[in-house]
């Protein structure tokens, strides 16, 4: 069988999840190469139209793939990196900022992740557009343009991961590195109808550039339960020096895909913070998912009282650690282009933001971080009460039109202050560092994706993977492919 040469062949190939194509090449059916050059035509075909691949690495995969590729379990099938914490050595590393754009920037090292992903088979094909440092729900960096959304191009597909969930949903690989730092991976993932599983702090390394003890994270976007847990089996053993390891679950993440061994008690709400309503259609997706997780045997119960753990204290606390992590971000940048970092090198909103940290004394900061200290303590409580799971919205809304996130020279907080809606169910679990799954749940009257999340106590993906596992038998959302991957 050979599935090269047609447009209609790699469009089919690529239909297959990422574990199903790693089958493919370990039966024979396909080569390493045919699968690259399958992600390469679909990328040549469908990212003019949504700007997700932003440096292209077309000709160094294709040399991989007939090259000594690993055999671990990925055996050739291709991957995105997100252009962001992920360093592949001798690629472009912009984080979506012009400067670094301008100087043409590269990474003389594969980080930890990388080296992990090419320990595992897989093959990079490129890097995806991210919002400027991750700083925004929509990814519409000055840098490289909007990212669009597969499922109606005039909307955004999400932040700071847009790039990465727009090419999966398209159509161009099976599944792309992703981060998440306050919803960067489960905020695209639901705009565009992906799995988004957003790991414990601590489960994959993030050196050498990255410190494991911080709100930020990686894995992947993909279609499937299967790509999301076979894919943290593959990178999830640490390395020396990580900061912080998360504790193992005593069998690979994979041998739960057969559903919970026994009925869970799973609170949830549609609440996630005062003065931020969440839209009609996001509550009701929550609350079938909700009877349908009961109809499986699971004791649901509606519970308000994570919501007021959403504690408005922790929202100065986080401006104040959000503005110095990102003048120290603009320092490190500095480091890269060897001169001193302007305002015209970063968009309005990271050079007020950055501009902010001057404000704030080292006492301001430490407090702070006893403020969330606390918050993850008071947070982890409520599982520590008896609970399993949480189930809510990933989003206090659907998908926004492109430039509706989008800051301005006269608002450069307006992308800050109007990604709170998509955020607002997220952003609490990267303070505490619990696993949190985001799934499709269906679609808005228009055609846009919905999505729930569920989050699990420290350490416990194994319980997000039987549910998410459950859940998929019931919903099929894999099958549902956006309008542009069907019209291939």
């Amino acid at each position: 069988m050979s599935w090269s040469g047609s447009s209609m062949a790699a469009a089919e190939l690529m239909g297959f999840d990422a574990v199903g194509q790693a089958d493919l090449v370990r039966q024979g059916d396909v080569s390493p190469l045919e699968l690259v050059d399958a992600a390469i035509a679909q990328s040549e075909r469908l990212n003019p139209q949504i700007n997700a691949l932003i440096h292209e690495r077309f000709d160094e995969a294709r040399a991989e793939a007939q090259g000594n590729v690993s055999d671990g379990p990925f055996r050739g099938v291709p991957i995105t990196l997100k252009d962001l914490w992920p360093a592949s050595a001798g690629d472009p590393f912009c984080q979506g900022v012009v400067a670094l754009k301008n100087a043409g920037f590269t990474q003389s090292a594969d980080s930890n992740l990388v080296t992990r992903y090419r320990q595992a088979g897989f093959i990079i094909i490129g890097r995806t557009n991210t919002a400027e440092l991750g700083l925004s729900a929509t990814t519409e960096p000055v840098a490289f343009g909007p990212t669009r959304n597969p499922w109606d191009l005039n909307h955004a597909a999400g932040g700071s991961s847009g790039g990465a969930a727009a090419s999966v949903a398209a159509g161009i690989t099976a599944i792309a590195n992703a981060s998440d730092g306050g919803g960067s991976i489960r905020i695209p993932a639901a705009h565009n109808g992906l799995v988004g599983l957003k790991p414990s702090r601590g489960r994959l390394s993030m050196g050498p550039l990255q410190e494991e003890w911080n709100n930020s994270v990686q894995h992947v976007v993909c279609h499937t339960m299967r790509d999301a847990a076979a894919s943290l089996d593959a990178t999830c053993a640490p390395f020396p020096g990580d900061g912080m390891v998360a504790p193992s679950v005593g069998a690979p993440f994979a041998s739960f895909l057969d559903g919970p061994t026994r009925p869970l008690r799973i609170g949830f709400t549609t609440v996630g913070r005062p003065g931020i309503a969440t839209d009609p259609w996001c509550a009701d997706a929550t609350e079938r998912v909700a009877t349908m997780l009961e109809s499986l045997g699971h004791r649901v119960e509606r519970d308000e009282s994570p919501a007021a753990l959403h504690a408005e204290s922790t929202r100065g606390t986080q401006t104040v650690l959000s503005s110095v992590a990102t003048a120290t971000a603009l320092s490190g940048i500095a480091a890269m282009l060897g001169r001193p970092v302007t305002e015209n090198d970063v968009e309005p909103g990271t050079w007020m933001l950055a501009q902010m940290a001057s404000n704030f004394s080292g006492e301001q900061v430490v407090a702070a971080q006893a403020d969330q200290m606390r918050f993850r303590h008071d947070m982890l409580g409520w599982w520590g009460d008896g609970w399993d799971l949480l189930l809510t919205p990933t989003c206090a809304a659907p998908p926004p039109t492109i430039g509706e996130l989008v800051a301005t020279d006269d608002d450069p907080f307006r992308a800050q202050v109007a990604s709170i809606p998509f955020a607002v169910f997220t952003s609490a679990f990267n303070v505490t560092g619990q696993p949190a799954l985001a799934i499709p749940a269906g679609l808005t009257p228009s055609g846009l994706p919905l999505s729930v999340q569920l989050v699990a106590g420290y350490g416990r993906e194994d319980q997000l993977v039987a549910i998410g596992s459950q859940l998929e038998a019931e919903i099929d959302w894999a099958a549902k492919r956006s309008p542009l991957a069907r019209a291939c």
